[in-house]
């Protein structure tokens, strides 16, 4: 069960783990499928799957827990066909263009009578809270996704103070920075070979590199042209490779062999949940250090605004 993607979260207020209170909070608001007039539900499900029924997984101080996501999907092509069936079926027979209004009203109505026969599509996402250092990470692509799962963390807890986590140093800033000098670098930091450049301003679009020498002429070029690193593909401690956003979030992560081998060792006798838990605690360690270590490197954590 490694995590792809990281949207990171401080947390300022650690009272919803007291005395179990998660474990205890989350049956209430757990999924269940969408109805026919429903667009969409989330609710909390097993890490484990069918193997299990627990809903959170707690080790050692690390959390894990998982919400799911069901849509009904309605492409808005087949919305669009009939409406226009239906719009040039009432003009005829009113012998008059509908006004707009009608016509939205009309749409309302075809959504509504469609939506129980549309297929529905699931999607889980995972969450890890690290109670010790008051963080919590989603694994999730975009930080739109995660606020969703945060917002159904907050509904089942009736409290829930996060902020993005942020650092003193704007990370294009310090990435950039890494680009230009190879000197600047952090000892245990290797730079990839992805990268995505944006002009000041946001002139002149988005420059993208991939499986490309970014120590090479071309993207020093730009570099001296005033673009700036928006993304950036790295390895950090030979443990994790990833790919380091503008906005702290950390995609495309992929564990090294010796830290996946390293799990894969561990004797957990068939049993799934057993393997689960061992995977997320070593994933947890690895990357309980890859945020420490990557926060630092960025000017350690920026201070709250009063």
């Amino acid at each position: 069960m490694w995590f792809k993607n990281l949207q990171l979260y401080r947390l300022h207020d650690s009272a919803p783990l007291e005395e179990g209170r998660l474990a205890d909070a989350l049956p209430e608001h757990g999924f269940r499928p969408v109805t026919g007039v429903e667009a969409k539900r989330i609710g909390w499900v097993a890490p484990g799957g069918r193997n299990s029924d627990l809903l959170v997984h707690e080790i050692q101080g690390h959390f894990l827990i998982s919400a799911l996501r069901q849509e009904r999907v309605l492409p808005s092509a087949v919305v669009k066909e009939e409406l226009e069936e239906r719009v040039a079926e009432r003009e005829t027979a009113e012998g008059r263009p509908l006004r707009r209004r009608e016509k939205l009203t009309l749409k309302e109505q075809i959504y509504e009578e469609l939506l129980p026969r549309a297929f529905t599509r699931s999607s889980r996402t995972d969450l890890w809270w690290d109670s010790r250092r008051g963080l919590i990470a989603v694994n999730a692509s975009n930080a739109k996704r995660a606020e969703e799962v945060l917002d159904l963390l907050r509904q089942t807890l009736g409290t829930l103070k996060v902020t993005p986590l942020a650092v003193a140093q704007p990370p294009s800033q310090v990435m950039t920075t890494w680009l230009k000098d190879v000197s600047s670098r952090p000892e245990d930091l290797i730079v990839g070979d992805q990268v995505e450049l944006k002009a000041p301003g946001g002139e002149d679009g988005v420059l993208r590199a991939r499986q490309f020498d970014l120590d090479g002429e071309e993207i020093q070029t730009a570099l001296n042209l005033g673009r700036v690193v928006s993304k950036l593909a790295l390895e950090v401690d030979g443990r994790v490779a990833l790919v380091l956003g503008e906005d702290m979030a950390l995609k495309s992560l992929k564990f090294a062999d010796a830290v996946v081998d390293e799990a894969n060792a561990q004797d957990d006798g068939e049993d799934p949940i057993l393997r689960l838990e061992t995977d997320f605690a070593l994933m947890a360690q690895v990357l309980s250090g890859v945020i420490e270590q990557m926060t630092a490197w960025l000017g350690g954590e920026a201070q709250p605004a009063s």
